[in-house]
């Protein structure tokens, strides 16, 4: 048998090895939950397999960049972050513009109009391709849109566009159903 160390120091790794295993396993312990309801594995939230929305962050390439450009009136748009939202910020004649995509795959419909209300947003209904689908507006801004929709898939997705107040922009509305239009040719 070798041995290392004076049976002192193996008596303390010993008790230091032990002591780390308690505390390890209490804080293991201890952080344990039970969380209620059903799992989902990812990209099981529904409805026929789509390749443009079940490829994880590739959601924000539904549509191109020089599209997003084209439906805002933008010379260009510039990526920034990417993850469940996507944004982009574009500049153009009409001064910049900030447009925010939003895909959930498990999201409803309801539960976005519950929202936008809860927010005090004024919410309409209307249709993108023959698709259910509400418009949202901010309470005194008219610089601003946002159009979700059912998903070709599962889920729902949203665009939302706003302009600088005041700059003479387009309606962002009908450019915000104007990405979603291009979402749902792409994603059919």
């Amino acid at each position: 048998m070798i041995t290392t160390g004076s049976p002192t120091a193996r008596v303390r790794r010993a008790a230091a090895a032990v002591l780390a295993c308690t505390v390890a396993g209490g804080v293991l312990a201890g952080c344990g939950r039970t969380i209620e309801g059903r799992a989902v594995q990812e990209g099981a939230g529904g409805g026929g397999a789509s390749t443009e929305f079940t490829k994880l962050l590739t959601e924000c390439d539904a549509v191109t960049d020089e599209q997003i450009a084209q439906s805002v009136g933008a010379d260009y748009v510039l990526r920034g972050f990417f993850g469940a939202i996507c944004r982009w910020d574009g500049d153009g004649p009409s001064g910049p513009v900030k447009v925010t995509f939003n895909w959930f795959e498990t999201g409803a419909l309801d539960t976005e109009r519950e929202t936008g209300e809860r927010l005090g947003y004024a919410v309409e209904n209307t249709t993108v391709e023959g698709r259910r689908a509400i418009q949202m507006r901010r309470p005194a801004d008219p610089d601003s849109c946002g159009v979700s929709a059912n998903a070709s898939t599962a889920g729902i997705f949203g665009w939302w566009v706003q302009y600088a107040p005041g700059s003479g922009h387009p309606d962002p509305c009908e450019a915000a159903a104007t990405l979603a239009r291009l979402t749902l040719n792409l994603s059919s």
